[in-house]
């Protein structure tokens, strides 16, 4: 049942972002321990039994929330996903936290610049010229021509990418399927494709490492069902803003657990991007 309570939205979406925080320090930690896909696979068969745990709640059960008068679009979507997940993963052990959500966080900017092109939307100079800048932000961030600069750097932007292809495929969608078909697809898409490539790439355990793979399972399934509380509670347009503490929270992590460094350029680079974001977002609520 939807509400209007923009104090409690915000509060779940601050709650979310640092169960996000966690849940990527540790896909960091055992990432660079064990194989990408393994790890992400485990995580996929948990957020399995949290999409049908809710689909079987809902009234018509499983058999009406699947129905979908998009299958290609909503397979597509998952897969887009899912795949996202592991290229972010990915950038984490080759980059670490800190340099990862500081390109990453840049995706708000991308649905921006696409949804124009790909859904029709009209986009402003105002959130154009905001885009351009920030954009100048990754720029700063990646540092090209300079002696500094790895290709590993644009995984990050290619998991910004392609997560911004799959919130457009959200927004498209949602104009005939349910919010309920929406995440029974990108739960059961994931589980299909990523079980049988994960354990074909299956590596030995060891006991402690099972406590922190159950750790980032229930952290996925719970950062997902805060969200949906989240999004129930206030407008997506009053929280979203919020989403960007993650970028900080991560950050903390990645200084104090993993040792990372915090680079000049890339905290100026993400501050321009966040700054840039948070413009394109007050544009976007305020034409609505």
């Amino acid at each position: 049942m939807t509400q209007n309570n923009t104090r409690r939205g915000i509060l779940l979406m601050v709650l979310f972002t640092v169960i996000m925080a966690v849940m990527d320090a540790l896909s960091r930690y055992l990432a660079s321990e064990y194989n990408v896909l393994m790890v992400v696979m485990i995580r996929y068969w948990f957020l399995l039994l949290l999409v049908v745990g809710l689909a079987a709640s809902k009234a018509g059960g499983i058999r009406r929330v699947a129905q979908t008068q998009q299958p290609k679009l909503q397979i597509f979507r998952g897969f887009i996903l899912a795949a996202e997940i592991c290229v972010m993963v990915l950038a984490f052990t080759l980059l670490g936290l800190v340099q990862s959500h500081a390109v990453f966080v840049s995706y708000p900017l991308l649905i921006a610049a696409l949804s124009g092109p790909l859904l029709g939307e009209a986009v402003g100079w105002r959130r154009w010229s905001a885009i351009a800048f920030g954009f100048l932000g990754v720029i700063v961030i990646l540092q090209p021509g300079s002696g500094v600069f790895q290709l590993s750097a644009l995984v990050p932007l290619l998991a910004a990418l392609m997560f911004a292809l799959y919130g457009l495929l959200t927004r498209y969608v949602s104009r005939e399927d349910s919010s309920e078909t929406s995440f029974f697809y990108m739960g059961v898409v994931g589980f299909v494709v990523l079980t049988p490539l994960g354990l074909w790439q299956w590596q030995p355990m060891i006991a402690a490492d099972w406590g922190w793979m159950a750790a980032l399972a229930v952290a996925g399934a719970l950062g997902h069902w805060v969200l949906i509380k989240c999004y129930e509670a206030a407008e997506a347009s009053a929280v979203q803003p919020f989403a960007y503490l993650q970028l900080p929270v991560a950050a903390i992590f990645g200084l104090a657990i993993f040792g990372e460094t915090l680079a000049v350029n890339v905290a100026i680079g993400a501050v321009i991007v966040v700054g840039a974001g948070l413009f394109t977002l007050w544009r976007e609520r305020l034409q609505r």
